[in-house]
């Protein structure tokens, strides 16, 4: 899956910061201002603010009216003073540690059925922090849960690095998810007569493969197209996920020909394949609380129904953690890493390439001018020829220009897809002892827990700058084959096992 790459809501919030503050000044709730990182001296009107929230005094209205004061107040603060915020909140209105021992030994006293069940509830209620009904009392203002699931993504960082916040995330994960059930979620269809600020949001949130303006989004919303997306009752103009899928014949391996907006428009009714090429999560809020899987499931039976001659559902999709893996277990020295013949392939490119521009330097001493390329190519590295295959593979990937050079990328493409297929089927990672292991890529991981399988590696799927970076260049088919699809989730979540095809375990262990 991706990263966002919108603005951040909080820094949008204007208008509701208006909204709360006229809210909650009619009732005379206003808080005074405060500092933006919230010292010392402004620490006590949020405490007092907040225990004011717990107490409950009046109705409804004057509940929300100090809930939109606290709100106001939390984003009226600069990064620091958030945190500060959070860590009253966190540490302040965690549960009563004292109060749940004692109900768990009252619990245990319990000698009549009545006395136990009195006991379980009030342990029950002991349990729940004082923060929870704070948190929920935000749900009732407008854009409230967009509101939450925003300080859920400024939370979850510092919840890592800090454990004293890990409490307050996970007890606002469980109030999102509750209210996130997939069954409350609505898909769908965007086209370009959907709202202006639905679509300005999916150019935003893009993060897969960037939308360059309008006219590139258009391209991606013609008829030949489809782009579906989750939303909830509580955020009607806020996608939560989406993917955009291409309608064509055969399975797709290169990215570039799906996104030019000068190809022609293909008849979808004649298209035996749909091609997912990008899905993005829209609310790092949310991480974590997956409907993911339902939104591939809901597609494809929208697709089916529209287009029954679709035979195929595939994506195409990049590799990311590709390359920062090959990194490391070049960097480790792995034994075996490379074959004979690749080593043999690798090291003759090397030498090639590398004469050539040490001649071109050579050249340029003389005073003959080369190109400027060829005389930079000639400062890699020049000793790291003695590291052999391994070190040959570095060198020319250093390169910028590899991926257009025939003698270095023929050289590269055996042991660059032999690995990618290995690193797709074979390499995992255990979170904790005991876990189930996963696929390291996050990508395959997600769609392998779909029910998905590797089905083909394709060879200079993505020639842009970020997918060279990311991935050599390459990008995988994951093939949803309808009547497989939950025994591979149920291999893969159950056992680790990575459902893939013929080919690609063939590939890997070349």
């Amino acid at each position: 899956m991706t990263e966002q790459t919108a603005p951040s809501f909080f820094e949008r919030l204007k208008n509701l910061t208006t909204l709360w503050r006229d809210y909650s000044s009619a009732r005379g709730e206003a808080l005074p201002p405060l500092k933006p990182d919230l010292p010392d001296d402004d620490v006590e009107k949020v405490r007092a603010q907040m225990q004011a929230c717990l107490e409950g005094r009046g109705g409804d209205v004057s509940a929300r009216a100090r809930a939109a004061e606290l709100g106001r107040a939390f984003l009226s603060l600069d990064d620091a003073g958030r945190e500060r915020f959070l860590r009253i909140m966190a540490g302040e209105f965690d549960t009563d540690h004292d109060a749940v021992i004692a109900c768990c030994d009252a619990l245990a006293k319990a000698d009549t059925v009545e006395a136990r069940d009195r006991a379980e509830q009030a342990l029950r209620a002991r349990l729940e922090a004082p923060r929870v009904n704070l948190l929920t009392q935000f749900n009732a203002l407008p854009d409230g849960v967009k509101f939450l699931v925003d300080m859920r993504a400024q939370l979850l960082p510092l919840a890592r690095k800090s454990y004293d916040l890990k409490g307050l995330e996970g007890d606002l994960k469980g109030l999102l998810m509750s209210w996130f059930d997939v069954g409350f979620l609505e898909l769908k269809r965007l086209t370009w007569s959907s709202p202006a600020v639905v679509l300005e949001k999916i150019i935003a949130y893009e993060a897969v493969h960037t939308i360059h303006g309008w006219g590139d989004l258009k391209n991606r919303l013609d008829s030949d197209r489809r782009l579906y997306a989750f939303f909830h009752p509580r955020m009607k103009n806020e996608p939560l996920i989406f993917v955009e899928v291409a309608l064509v014949n055969g399975m797709a391996g290169h990215i570039q020909p799906l996104l030019d907006t000068d190809a022609p428009v293909q008849d979808p009714a004649a298209a035996d394949t749909a091609i997912f090429y990008s899905i993005n999560n829209a609310q790092r809020g949310l991480d974590g609380i997956s409907f993911g899987n339902f939104l591939i499931k809901r597609v494809v039976e929208e697709l089916s129904h529209e287009f029954p001659n679709l035979k195929t559902f595939a994506t195409l999709s990049p590799i990311p953690g590709f390359r920062k893996w090959l990194d490391g277990v070049l960097a480790e020295g792995e034994p075996g890493l490379l074959t004979a013949s690749e080593r043999k392939v690798l090291t003759a490119a090397y030498r090639q390439r590398i004469g050539e521009a040490a001649a071109a330097m050579a050249g340029a001493e003389a005073g003959e001018g080369p190109a400027e390329g060829e005389a930079a190519n000639a400062n890699v590295n020049g000793d790291v020829v003695a590291g052999g295959g391994k070190g040959s593979l570095k060198a020319l990937l250093a390169r910028p220009d590899w991926h257009t050079d025939p003698v270095v990328e023929q050289a590269l493409r055996g042991p660059l897809l032999r690995l990618g297929a290995r690193y797709l089927a074979q390499e995992k990672r255990v979170k904790n002892e005991g876990d189930t292991p996963r696929a390291l890529d996050p990508v395959a991981h997600f769609h392998l827990s779909n029910g998905a399988r590797v089905e083909r590696v394709n060879w200079l799927g993505d020639t842009s700058a970020k997918g060279l970076k990311q991935s050599c260049g390459m990008m995988v088919n994951y093939l949803y084959k309808l009547n497989e699809i939950e025994k591979n989730h149920e291999q893969y979540k159950g056992q680790g096992k990575v459902v893939a095809s013929s080919a690609v375990k063939s590939m890997a262990k070349e």
